[in-house]
């Protein structure tokens, strides 16, 4: 979801363009801006080698998105087909209360489904990252902010287990719309308390310095009609040299933030492109847009799923899943989400793409910094392959591949060549 609601701004002037960091100006001052030509110059900033890592690393992915899946899938097996799910079930039944049984049952689910799923995610998010000079964690480091995540599943999981297990059961036949829209409104409900209470957990969050860049990026907050009176940066270096910002949360939660690796690494223009990308996230509504998607595809999903439930629980008797309400039926439940979010992976994440381009081009018109949007772009491309396919990125992209962000980019200053003073 890792992964839904996210904002960006960027353009510039020509006359005024900004040196890239440790790149030289393509700022040529004259109707002769070729934009393919401006474009394969950014694109040749990686070496053959930078490419060749970054191209693995996310080609990488494809694999991994493939097993992991496979891995849930095993993991679903090991809980209905040994019994753990039915011996779990028995320990969590309290006569009369069916309200505590998934309270009970929830918790030891997600507990023991963590540490089944521990190896993989050891590979995939410590010692992979670091094969790829990734991640600055210590094990320790990494495996303590793997328990802070594990300890808040385990609160809000068995809540939102126990509510829609307790709807599942009311509503009958028509649980799944009653489960997607609890869902939907538990999503929501994350959205708006992550900026202020579940984003500090993992890193310190403080206010930006006093100076020149928080100024700017207050004014342009203002001019976008952005309700928030201060600039926040985190420490996010403590976990990767990657460079993020968001304007997260809505209503009275709205945060700026940035990490301390953009402020190390990225130069003013820069800064300010990817500032205002974030806060075109914000001024598009994102947030509402992607939640509105989110329910749609939700209906679909648990609509598919109620119909896949019953047809897998008539055919293999042998599980002892009585009905949709049994809650010893949550690994299949949870195994039949996985396939369909697998299979529903371009969908998400066009879904998400769409939105990413259109921030990037409320960025170019309201940061003005084409360059520094497309430096910051090739930055990006130390985890993000760079040139995909067609196909390839519809897929596999949650975000436009590097290519096309850096060619919207020389786009737009190719048009504003006379825009300088």
């Amino acid at each position: 979801m890792k992964k839904l609601i996210l904002l960006f701004i960027t353009g510039f002037a020509i006359a005024c363009t900004v040196h890239a960091q440790g790149a030289d100006s393509l700022a040529t001052q004259t109707p002769a801006f070729n934009v393919d030509s401006a474009t394969q110059h950014y694109l040749d900033m990686l070496t053959p080698a930078q490419k060749a890592k970054s191209d693995a690393y996310f080609e990488g992915g494809y694999w991994l998105l493939l097993w992991g899946t496979l891995y849930s899938l095993l993991v679903a097996g090991i809980f209905l087909l040994t019994g753990l799910s039915k011996w779990m079930k028995g320990l969590a039944a309290r006569p009369g209360r069916k309200f505590v049984e998934p309270l009970i049952y929830i918790p030891l689910y997600i507990l023991i489904s963590w540490v089944l799923s521990f190896p993989l995610s050891v590979y995939q998010d410590f010692y992979r990252e670091h094969q790829y000079g990734l991640s600055n964690m210590t094990f320790s480091a990494w495996l303590t902010d793997g328990l802070k995540g594990l300890a808040i599943g385990l609160v809000f999981g068995s809540i939102i287990g126990a509510i829609l297990y307790s709807a599942i059961r009311a509503a009958g036949k028509t649980w799944w719309l009653w489960a997607s829209g609890i869902s939907i409104v538990f999503v929501g409900f994350i959205v708006f308390i992550t900026p202020v209470f579940l984003a500090p957990i993992f890193n310190k969050y403080e206010p930006l310095a006093p100076g020149e860049l928080k100024n700017q990026i207050l004014s342009m907050a203002r001019a976008n009609e952005i309700p928030a009176d201060n600039v926040y940066q985190f420490n996010a270096s403590k976990q990767s040299d990657r460079i993020s910002a968001n304007v997260s949360g809505f209503g009275s939660t709205t945060r700026i933030s940035l990490n301390d690796n953009l402020l190390k690494r990225c130069t003013p223009a820069e800064i300010r492109s990817v500032m205002g990308h974030e806060m075109g996230h914000y001024v598009m509504n994102h947030v509402y847009k992607g939640l509105f998607e989110m329910s749609v595809l939700l209906v679909i999903m648990f609509a598919l799923a109620n119909w896949l439930f019953n047809l897998i629980i008539a055919r293999y008797p042998n599980l002892g899943i009585t009905s949709i309400g049994d809650v010893a039926g949550l690994p299949l439940l949870a195994a039949i989400f996985t396939v369909m979010s697998f299979f529903f992976t371009p969908v998400t994440n066009t879904m998400t793409r769409t939105q990413e381009a259109e921030a990037d081009m409320f960025g170019l018109n309201a940061a003005r910094e084409p360059d520094g949007e497309a430096h910051v772009d090739i930055m990006l491309s130390e985890y993000r392959k760079l040139d995909p396919g067609k196909w390839e990125e519809i897929i596999f992209y949650d975000h436009p591949s590097g290519r096309n962000r850096v060619h919207m980019a020389m786009q737009w200053k190719a048009e504003h060549l006379h825009d300088c003073k």
